[in-house]
């Protein structure tokens, strides 16, 4: 059988590949080798465990095709037995690599009562709240492993997209509900600087970034999640508007403010200090 090497992975990507928690996510800027670790991640899953089931996602077949599908069958040729039909490559171990995509709501349906141990979400910002969520009904054992193996899933991303605000919530602002467990989520933050190989062979790809317009430098460069297109306050800074937790005393004038929206009920605690800094302390967005 022919032998798969793979490059050593730079010391983010390597976090990324060791990493054995429910859910994680990887990336937050351009440039920081996230396509290419999450499918080196997928296909050293199929080598080392027998009879392991992984499905990798893109949003639209083209981006499928193109960024991962012909890479892994140049990869794997020789590894790995391809399937034209089921677009999935079975390993002599009985593992499984299936590439799959979903562009509309009912692209979903061809997962449903699928069992896979391993999901990947390749740039899971472009993808609805209700793909990630439905995805995880079919995260599950797949039975046929000879192993006990917990389901996983792994992400990769970068601000803005139609999924930005759910991402954000679970990996970023880490806000969850009751029936999430804060440990089960964890984010690796790599942008360009961290990817030498290329900083050394595409150093016009850096300056490109480094010059675009400020708001999209701070999401595509540093991976800045609270600058994205179309926000009200485009100048809000987390180093400049946030602050550490910290108690209220009884004094300070307390509001709260509330809008009912369009759709969604916002409202928020607001205490006033002495010098009539207004701190917010508590908030809650309702449908």
């Amino acid at each position: 059988m022919k032998q798969l090497v793979f490059k050593e992975p730079y010391p983010k990507q390597r976090d990324f590949l060791l990493s054995r928690t429910r859910y994680t996510a990887y990336g937050g800027a351009r440039g920081g080798g996230k396509s290419h670790v999450a499918r080196m991640k997928a296909e050293l899953l199929c080598l080392r465990y027998s009879g392991i089931q992984v499905l990798f996602m893109r949003r639209t077949y083209p981006e499928l095709k193109e960024n991962h599908l012909l890479p892994a069958m140049r990869e794997l040729n020789g590894v790995a037995k391809y399937n034209g039909t089921d677009k999935a490559f079975v390993f002599p171990n009985g593992a499984r690599l299936k590439f799959g995509y979903c562009r509309h709501d009912s692209d979903l349906s061809q997962y449903q009562g699928q069992a896979y141990d391993v999901i990947f979400l390749e740039e899971c910002t472009q993808f609805p709240e209700k793909v990630f969520t439905t995805m995880t009904e079919s995260n599950r054992s797949s039975g046929l492993m000879d192993e006990f193996f917990p389901p996983r899933m792994y992400f990769t991303c970068n601000p803005g997209g139609v999924g930005h605000a759910w991402v954000k919530r679970l990996f970023i602002d880490r806000r969850y509900k009751k029936t999430e467990h804060p440990e089960d989520y964890v984010f690796i933050a790599a942008n360009v600087y961290d990817n030498h190989a290329l900083m050394a062979h595409d150093p016009d790809y850096v300056r490109m970034l480094e010059n675009l317009p400020e708001e999209q430098r701070r999401a595509w460069l540093l991976g800045q999640w609270d600058i994205f297109e179309g926000q009200y306050f485009a100048e809000f800074d987390r180093n400049v508007h946030v602050c550490r937790p910290h108690g209220i005393p009884a004094h300070w004038r307390r509001y709260v403010t509330l809008d009912y929206g369009m759709d969604m009920l916002a409202a928020l605690w607001v205490a006033v200090d002495e010098q009539g800094r207004a701190v917010v302390y508590r908030e809650l967005y309702e449908g």
